[in-house]
């Protein structure tokens, strides 16, 4: 990408990061270095997708932040919401892109090192043009498809009407916040941010035209191909949401407030810390013994007698108040209702991006016969 275009509008996105207080020091820091790195490429259309996700994102962000703060609580005990994102944070939603993209530059270069930028186009899938490395391409755009439609339906699909439901069968109503809990609402968001995405990807990729003197043997795109494959990366990146909800649902704990019955969300997407022993047998629907309103009460008298006693000076008030935030004081007031906590909210993105750009790469390399 032109350097007269991307330093201009790395130093635009870090200012408004800056300002609006929507990363923090570390992720603006990151996250120019993630501008870099795609600006490297000599195509725009992997610095515009970061750049269309990163704003429809933090749109999203602020549209629900009251909303959730009302419905959910933060694992540092104040009120639910996102705060300003991490530079894991950052990393979870653009790294594997990130690769990808360095990687075709470089083969790009590396191949075309007398050919000008009009010459260095994107060939057709299972053209004589078409190499192995350009299924990098596929994998980079589906990439910001998918999390773009992951980020749009998790932040808006809160505002739905109706509870969402877990999206393993007999797919039970949940509390919102729920991993793994979806929505008519967060659906339509989540395919409207992938199509987004692919359109854009669709219209400032430098698509090889279908004769020239650049692709004499046919290497190049019409409509009809062109359509097929905005299609596919819609598709993809749909497919991807619904991944990371199955993967929430199923590797990421929701640990769950027993006395407010609200979620509680990890912060900066890190893994709620949760009591040993804590794991509720019980389904969403049918809380177990342990969440009764009546333990619900007795955990609460529990906090408030330890608050009493550190106010009373038997314990340290430092102490009290982390064994209240921690949920592990006198009495157990978390609750892990779904999935094993074997991952936190940033590796289901990690884990997810990982394996819809892959799996993209796949069907892509095996449909236009690169593997064969």
């Amino acid at each position: 990408m032109k350097p007269v275009i991307a330093v201009p509008a790395t130093a635009a996105l870090v200012y408004r990061a800056w300002s609006r207080k929507s990363l923090t020091p570390l992720g603006i820091f990151v996250a120019a270095l993630t501008a870099v790195a795609h600006a490297v490429h000599p195509w725009s259309v992997f610095f515009v997708q970061l750049v269309v996700f990163f704003l429809a994102g933090t749109a999203a962000t602020k549209v629900k932040h009251d909303i959730k703060a009302r419905l959910t609580h933060s694992s540092g005990g104040g009120a639910g919401g996102e705060g300003p994102r991490t530079h894991v944070q950052v990393l979870a939603n653009s790294a594997v892109a990130s690769v990808l993209v360095l990687l075709h530059a470089w083969s790009l270069y590396s191949n075309n090192k007398d050919a000008n930028e009009q010459q260095m186009c994107f060939p057709r899938g299972g053209s004589a043009k078409f190499r192995l490395a350009d299924l990098a391409v596929v994998g980079a755009v589906v990439n910001y498809a998918a999390t773009a439609s992951d980020t749009l339906s998790s932040e808006l699909g809160i505002l739905a009407s109706s509870a969402p439901r877990l999206i393993l069968p007999p797919f039970p109503s949940v509390p919102r916040g729920t991993n793994g809990g979806v929505t008519l609402t967060g659906l339509v968001a989540g395919l409207g941010g992938s199509v987004l995405l692919s359109l854009t990807a669709s219209v400032l990729l430098p698509f090889c035209p279908p004769t020239s003197s650049i692709s004499p043997e046919g290497g190049g795109w019409d409509l009809s191909s062109k359509l097929s494959f905005t299609l596919g990366i819609a598709f993809a990146g749909f497919v991807g949401t619904l991944l990371d909800s199955l993967l929430g649902a199923t590797l990421q704990a929701s640990v769950v407030d027993v006395r407010s019955h609200k979620i509680i969300e990890g912060d900066g997407g890190r893994r709620v810390p949760v009591r040993r022993g804590s794991s509720s047998s019980g389904s969403p629907l049918r809380p177990s013994a342990s969440s009764s309103p009546s333990s619900a009460a007795a955990t609460t008298s529990a906090v408030d007698v330890a608050a009493v006693k550190a106010r009373a000076g038997s314990i340290a008030p430092s102490s009290a108040a982390e064994g209240q935030k921690q949920g592990v004081g006198m009495g157990e007031s978390r609750k892990i209702v779904t999935g094993r906590d074997w991952l936190s909210n940033n590796g289901v993105n990690v884990a997810m991006a990982g394996l819809t750009s892959a799996g993209a790469m796949g069907v892509a390399g095996v449909v236009w016969g690169v593997f064969v």
